[in-house]
């Protein structure tokens, strides 16, 4: 349970989930403000569109390698 736990920080801090994090903090942070310029939001679009796919592709590859195990 503990290697799972560091093995799930050591991901967090990945170069990007913390570009990831940091640009979630602006763009929250804008939006209070009200300052969010469109060209932010391409950006931010962009960036979290490929965070959340890549994401769905790890899932997506270790379900297929559990099937293909089995």
């Amino acid at each position: 349970m503990k290697e799972k736990l560091v093995k799930r920080a050591a991901n967090l801090l990945s170069v990007k989930s913390l570009v990831t994090l940091v640009l979630t903090g602006v763009f929250a942070w804008m939006a209070v403000k009200g300052t969010i310029s469109q060209d932010f939001m391409t950006i931010y679009a962009v960036i979290i569109a490929f965070y959340f796919g890549t994401q769905s592709q790890k899932v997506q590859d270790t379900v297929e390698q559990v099937r293909g195990d089995e």
